[in-house]
């Protein structure tokens, strides 16, 4: 959404006025507030909320309808078969209906360059888990008590597998709701009312402001909200200065699954490749604790350096902020 700028209602524009009908001027003026109508779309709020509030509504839905009538492992299974549709419906509707943009302007290119960045994402959300381990083992916060063990019936490589299944599509249905939609939209949006700069910082805030707020079900104190804060940063950093979504979902795809592998995963009910016994301060080795904090904004670090690699600097990329519609206005 770009600065609407007022149409000039010329004199001999023929009148619309009819008897218990709004003259064109006053249906303009009744549907200015959610309708762009040099873009012919959905105001950029509204853009950056829907899909979120859309889909999320879907998932629930889903899941109490799940959980409600079958056990494990049915009904993971049902669950991530519900999530890959609602992914696939969300992306179709945002598409078409809502931003009205080709696939690819959301930063899902899925080329050769695309994957190889999800790639070195991946491994440094690796990277970053197997560090705080390394970390939590030498502080001696944590001891090993087995190795290879799953909570539920299924054996250890296909439970791994479901559960990699599980998290990779949820990691990149948050990273298209959080990132593609809502961080995109709301920086298009601002950039035609403040410098281009302020409106991509604006937009990462304001989405990680929202990301953090929705993972919120495992805080016990408001301080604990400063890890998500942390990694709404991390993610919506990564996506303002590459352009597109490889190295967010690369990052935010094996953070979570391997902080569950390497039994760092405090309230996830997931295969473990090592089996820890927590004993050390919970702010340290907590759900949230300062080693997660700490290891996350390596992390982050190390997605800047990457991309300052890549590219030879780091800035903004100038796709965060543009709209290329899939139709000619």
């Amino acid at each position: 959404m770009g600065a609407t700028v007022m149409p000039t209602i010329q004199s001999s524009m023929p009148s619309t006025e009819t008897p218990g009908r709004p003259t064109w001027r006053v249906r303009y003026w009744l549907t200015w507030p959610v309708w762009n109508h040099d873009d012919q779309r959905l105001r950029a709020p509204i853009r950056a909320l829907l899909p979120l509030v859309l889909t999320f509504l879907a998932l629930a839905v889903i899941q109490t309808t799940v959980r409600g009538r079958f056990e494990h492992p049915i009904r993971e299974l049902l669950e991530l078969i519900g999530l890959i549709v609602v992914l696939a419906g969300g992306l179709l509707v945002a598409t078409k209906l809502l931003d009205r943009r080709p696939v690819v302007d959301y930063g899902l290119s899925l080329d050769r360059d695309w994957w190889k960045a999800v790639v070195v994402g991946s491994v440094i959300g690796l990277a970053v888990n197997a560090g705080a381990l390394v970390v939590s083992l030498q502080a001696g916060w944590v001891s090993v008590t087995g190795f290879a063990e799953t909570p539920g019936v299924l054996p250890f490589v296909p439970a791994v597998i479901v559960t990699f299944a599980y998290i990779a599509v949820a990691a990149i249905w948050e990273e298209f709701i959080f990132r593609a939609t809502m961080l995109k939209n709301l920086a298009e949006g601002g950039a035609g009312y403040v410098d281009r700069k302020l409106a991509v910082l604006l937009a990462v805030l304001l989405s990680t402001l929202v990301f953090a707020t929705l993972h919120g079900g495992k805080v016990t104190h408001v301080s604990q909200y400063g890890y998500y804060v942390i990694a709404g940063v991390v993610l919506g950093s990564g996506y303002a200065l590459s352009g597109d979504l490889a190295l967010p979902i690369g990052f935010h795809m094996f953070y979570n699954f391997s902080q569950g592998l390497l039994g760092l995963g405090v309230s996830q009910a997931t295969p473990e490749l090592v089996v820890l016994e927590l004993v050390g301060p919970d702010k340290w080795i907590g759900e949230e604790g300062f080693i997660h904090v700490i290891f996350a904004l390596l992390g982050g670090l190390l997605l800047l350096a990457y991309i300052r690699w890549r590219d030879g600097q780091l800035q903004i990329d100038e796709r965060v902020t543009q709209w290329n519609p899939t139709t000619e206005q």
